[in-house]
């Protein structure tokens, strides 16, 4: 009888376990995160990738901006944050631990268009500013004209779309509007979210790019991924060289190249109006944020062998989706931060 009551308890265990996958072998690890948009076609397809190595870790990434990323990361609501705009030391020093930016590959965002043809158009930083403030308002402007001859610019009203949500996108776009317009600098300025002057608001960088697609003669700013999927134009932009560059995976290289050489111990850098011949100048790395006190020790270790993996073998996917992979120099520094990432006191990371 005993030996049969062992047998049903076998049987009944193992069914258990194949139902509702709570056996060793199939158990699955779902680590959670929030946050940028701008990197999200790169991230899934990571996830997706790192999920068949694995085998037994999966990611539920929420797309819903940095803004969100940064206070569910700080709440400890989440395993990892996203954010494509630094945190403030403010905002560090509300969060219940260290945490880490750990930056992933460089984007580029994009000025982009909706006219007849979609022809292939130029700005300078004070057009853009100006246009952004309300002060320009027809395509057929005379100083879109001056920079684009030969363009067809409709006498069309420009309908300004930007962000609604809290976002590293828009932290991105209006850093670099901040360095080459002080007027923008002094009465708008820099964050996640800011009072706009003029346009319309579209959630996401999905949000932005489908309402630049619906509305003739609108204008917004995406991650270059979002121009391209969406069939959608990208301009190029007058550098500090004074050249207008295209957004590109080489002018968006060229703009990291001279920040990986002075890239500061936390990795909170500046991208946006790069020096050099070819920098493309409205690029930035997006980091992903975790704590160096790790709260869970399986779901930590889960983490940063995930990171090390995206810095290295996970570079070979950013090209195909429009990012720059991570500066060889950046990578070393990206490792040394990895070996820092801990449980009680005791490093996760394996040696390397």
């Amino acid at each position: 009888m005993t030996s049969r009551r062992l047998v049903v308890g076998l049987l009944t265990a193992l069914l258990l376990a194949s139902t509702f996958g709570v056996g060793p072998a199939t158990a699955q690890l779902l680590i959670n995160g929030a946050g940028a948009t701008f990197p999200y076609p790169i991230y899934s397809k990571w996830f997706d990738e790192y999920a068949k190595i694995s085998q037994r870790v999966n990611f539920n990434y929420q797309s819903i901006g940095s803004g969100g990323g940064i206070r569910q990361i700080t709440a400890r609501t989440v395993d990892f944050g996203a954010t494509d705009g630094p945190m403030t030391d403010e905002q560090l020093k509300s969060a219940p631990g260290e945490l880490f930016h750990i930056p992933t590959v460089v984007g580029a965002v994009v000025v982009t268009y909706n006219l007849p043809g979609n022809p292939k158009l130029r700005f300078t930083p004070e057009i853009l500013a100006d246009i952004f403030f309300g002060k320009i308002t027809k395509w057929n402007d005379a100083r879109i004209k001056d920079v684009n001859p030969g363009a067809n610019l409709p006498d069309q009203p420009i309908v300004v779309v930007h962000r609604s949500d809290g976002s590293g996108t828009t932290y991105i776009w209006v850093d670099y509007l901040a360095k080459v317009s002080p007027q923008w600098e002094q009465k708008v300025g820099r964050g996640t979210s800011v009072k706009w002057p003029a346009g319309l608001g579209g959630k996401g960088n999905e949000g932005v790019a489908g309402q630049v697609k619906n509305t003739p003669g609108a204008l917004g700013y995406v991650e270059l991924a979002y121009a391209i999927k969406n069939n959608l134009p990208a301009a190029s932009i007058r550098n500090q060289a004074g050249r207008f560059v295209e957004p590109t995976i080489t002018s968006t290289t060229s703009a990291a190249a001279a920040a990986a050489a002075e890239m500061p111990s936390d990795f909170r850098v500046s991208l946006t109006n790069a020096p050099g011949r070819d920098a493309y100048p409205i690029a930035s790395f997006t980091w992903l944020l975790v704590y160096r006190e790790q709260p869970d020790e399986v779901k930590g270790k889960a983490i940063v062998n995930f990171l090390w993996w995206a810095a290295h073998d996970g570079q070979k996917y950013a090209a195909d989706l429009l990012y720059a992979p991570l500066p060889a120099p950046v990578v070393k520094q990206i490792e040394a931060k990895l070996r820092q990432v801990a449980y009680q006191g005791r490093p996760l990371l394996a040696a390397q």
